[in-house]
């Protein structure tokens, strides 16, 4: 049987009756993933076909081929031949103008609520339901390459046809493969009409000022866009067009792992009926989720619309952004809480991505490790980091947005030492920066990364706003400093990082 824009309600009906998953206390939908608890990056591919070879950055891509990409394609449209079948026909891009029509194609009736919840229906934008998709996606979880013979890396594959608009996904249960799949192709559409995608959440001042949150996994993109203070425009995917800035999604998929309703109530109260949970733990009993337990995963993950957050923008789009906060979770502890940026600056840390992996996280890893994604999203980007560096360049330029670098990692020492900066006191920094209070403050540049820091700003202590004053050790931190400059010089030198820009990093010698 097939499904066709089917509603909330009765997929949730069918995702019980199928056993695909449970109801938690608060009525959200929770499943699990099995051993994809995440993406899976060694098993995506872009098909080199010959209309877009020389577009791809290959460096950051794998190939595979048309051929095995059509043996793939009529191999699981045979086995989903017969099978119940969950299809959504929506929108990515809350902007009409540039809005891609996507049909996505489930063997679970779960994932088709996740699609629903992260893309736009068509009667959000005002658009019919297209007859002819521009894009259209295979799920089927169930479905598994044989890697000898089929030519990917495991039994799990997400093949992206950039020319002929078609993405099969197979092999694994992690809807994030999904969302992820759809924002590729975007980044591959969008700059060639001069739209610069990007990886960050918005939100807007109750004046209308647009703020955007650059950021990896885990550096706070979501809770502090999430703030009842403002009015959220998206949390994760966006585009800056000609008019101003829209969401690509219709929906949130947040990181759950230590959520709380004291420091974020907006996606506390978010997660309820028509929310995806994946991978929380929960009391058979009583289905109350602990968010706090890590045992399956500590990527565990809700997928809701926008609808569930109080006061948001939707459909997302809103003006030009006024404010530009990069974000890293800095665990060596040594980078400010705040800074301003230069546009060269701003450039030069948009193009490293910089975070940190934390010990304890992955399998061997003892201490904190650096790790860069260009552009705060390498493994979405089909084109040369450079292309988007290039649009912001132009974006930054045309606006005069401020730019800030907010480190939501640690301070007085490293990870095990020191103390993650708590959440309260970033998005106080955060508040004063996009206010204005800190354009008049004096500032102090920090001798080793060449980062100007506010001297003071309301509501904060003077000693957390400079890394060196909050530790004790303070050959430790300089040692640490030092070590963590090598690493971002290191990597500017392997390419990404145009010579023109490497003056914006760390000094060599102090």
């Amino acid at each position: 049987m097939r499904y066709f824009n089917t509603s909330i309600a009765k997929l949730v009906e069918l995702a019980l009756q199928r056993k695909e998953g449970m109801l938690t206390n608060t009525g959200a939908f929770l499943v699990y993933t099995g051993i994809h608890t995440g993406r899976s990056p060694n098993d995506k591919f872009i098909v080199d076909s010959a209309e877009i070879q020389a577009d791809i950055w290959w460096k950051n891509n794998q190939k595979i081929s048309e051929s095995q990409f059509e043996i793939l394609h009529t191999k699981m449209l045979n086995y989903l031949r017969g099978k119940d079948l969950f299809i959504f026909s929506g929108y990515a891009g809350a902007d009409p103008n540039y809005s891609l029509s996507v049909k996505v194609i489930n063997e679970c009736a779960w994932q088709n609520i996740f699609v629903q919840q992260l893309l736009l229906s068509p009667h959000a934008i005002s658009q019919p339901v297209a007859a002819e998709p521009q894009l259209t996606i295979l799920a089927a979880p169930g479905f598994t390459a044989v890697p000898n013979i089929d030519g990917t890396n495991s039994e799990s594959f997400i093949l992206v046809h950039l020319h002929k608009k078609i993405i099969l996904i197979g092999g694994t249960h992690y809807a994030g493969e999904i969302k992820k799949s759809i924002f590729s192709v975007m980044n591959y559409l969008l700059p060639k009409q001069g739209i610069l995608p990007m990886h960050c959440a918005a939100n807007q001042s109750p004046d209308g000022k647009t703020t955007l949150f650059f950021g990896l996994s885990g550096t706070g993109k979501t809770s502090l866009s999430s703030d009842a203070a403002y009015q959220l425009i998206g949390d994760d995917e966006h585009a800056w067009s000609p008019e101003g800035i829209f969401n690509i999604e219709g929906g949130c998929y947040a990181k759950c792992i230590g959520l709380s309703s004291r420091k974020e109530p907006q996606i506390w109260n978010a997660l309820k009926f028509g929310t995806i949970l994946e991978n929380v733990v929960i009391d058979n009993a009583d289905r109350i989720p602990n968010y706090a337990s890590q045992t399956l995963t500590e990527n565990t993950r809700a997928a809701y619309p926008m609808s569930h957050i109080d006061d948001s923008v939707f459909p997302g789009t809103g003006a030009h952004p006024k404010t530009i906060i990069l974000l890293t979770a800095d665990a060596f502890g040594v980078l400010p809480p705040i800074a301003k940026l230069t546009p060269e600056q701003a450039l030069y840390y948009f193009l490293l991505g910089y975070t940190s992996k934390l010990a304890g996280t992955e399998r061997g890893i003892t201490e904190p490790q650096a790790t860069f994604s260009a552009c705060f999203g390498a493994p979405f980007l089909p084109l040369p980091p450079v292309v988007y560096a290039n649009l912001l360049k132009e974006k930054i330029a045309s606006h005069q947005a401020q730019i800030f670098l907010v480190n939501t990692g640690w301070q007085g020492g490293c990870y095990g030492i020191g103390e993650r900066i708590d959440i309260c006191a970033t998005r106080k920094m955060v508040t004063a920066a996009i206010a204005g209070s800190l354009a008049a403050v004096p500032y102090v540049t920090d001798p080793i990364f060449n980062l100007l820091i506010p001297a003071s700003c309301p509501e904060i202590p003077g000693n957390l706003l400079i890394p060196s004053e909050s530790w004790n050790d303070k050959s430790a931190y300089r040692e640490t400093a030092h070590y963590l400059a090598s690493l971002f010089r290191s990597k500017a030198i392997e390419g990404d990082i145009p010579n023109e820009l490497t003056f914006a990093g760390p000094n060599t010698i102090n």
